[in-house]
């Protein structure tokens, strides 16, 4: 027997494979022209429906110009470099994420009194102020990175030294502070509104955790005291200190460029979390 096929057997198979063609791409064409509009609707916007706008971040690079900030005790790093690098970096690191918009109080080395400092944040609406610090502690084996809030009595006598120097730097600058009289009281009485506090505290907790696995915290990371650059009533104010110049250890850290990249991503990372959701979402 011939293993050819008969003209009329090969005419039937190319009408019934056809048929099956047809009706195969048929099903296909209509259940894509059936299900593009319905994936269309899934993807458009609901009526009424506005994309969140991006959360406001601004950074405070602390001292600069003519005060350095702290001197470190080996290699005479100055505060005000390390802290300018540092949130360079992390501006540059969170201008990549879609959620947040960064600004700094000052992108060159100059000095910028304290209240300056607030009144920018306040004036552009921050969602929240970060100001950024390697500065000498009270000891000089206090090391690593720990976190401040506003508190008109201070958690400890290191945090209320602390703050005690670093409100000072005004008079480092040559700014008058005779006839300024802030009241601290009435900015508490303020910051009672649950937002502002709320966001205050939570922000303070989560960077300092973020970071720990990381990065070497200070004993105690969470403390608050009166810094005079955490005084905006309505914008959810941070200090970081990063390290302390004044501990041999920490300078070496920071002076290290590598090393401040290090953390200007970590804490990169911690701020595009932290304000992509409650309470700054």
């Amino acid at each position: 027997m011939s293993d050819e096929i008969p003209d009329f057997a090969r005419g039937a198979l190319r009408l019934v494979t056809r048929r099956r063609v047809l009706a195969l791409g048929g099903g296909l064409v209509a259940g894509m022209l059936f299900q593009a509009p319905l994936a269309w609707a899934a993807r458009r916007p609901k009526p009424g429906h506005k994309p969140k706008p991006p959360r406001l971040l601004m950074i405070d690079p602390g001292h600069g110009g003519r005060d350095p900030g702290a001197v470190g005790v080996k290699k005479g790093t100055l505060e005000k470099d390390v802290t300018l690098d540092i949130t360079a970096r992390l501006a540059a690191a969170l201008e990549k994420k879609a959620g947040v918009v960064t600004r700094r109080t000052r992108e060159t080395d100059e000095f910028l009194p304290l209240a300056d400092r607030v009144a920018i944040a306040r004036e552009a609406r921050a969602d929240l102020f970060v100001s950024i610090h390697a500065d000498s502690a009270p000891t000089r084996s206090a090391r690593g990175l720990s976190a401040y809030s506003l508190s008109a009595k201070g958690t400890d006598d290191f945090a209320r030294e602390l703050a005690r120097r670093e409100n000072s730097v005004d008079e480092v600058g040559g700014v008058d502070l005779k006839n300024t009289e802030p009241d601290v009281a009435k900015i508490l009485m303020d910051l009672t509104a649950r937002h502002t506090r709320n966001a205050a505290l939570k922000a303070k907790r989560a960077i300092v955790r973020g970071v720990s696995r990381k990065w070497r915290l200070l004993e105690n990371p969470m403390r608050a005291a009166n810094f005079a650059v955490l005084r905006a009533p309505d914008v959810p104010s941070l200090l970081i200190e990063t390290g302390f110049l004044s501990n041999p250890s920490d300078e070496a850290l920071l002076s290290n460029p590598a090393q401040r990249r290090r953390i200007a991503l970590l804490l990169a990372r911690e701020l595009d979390h932290l304000l992509s959701n409650p309470p700054f979402a």
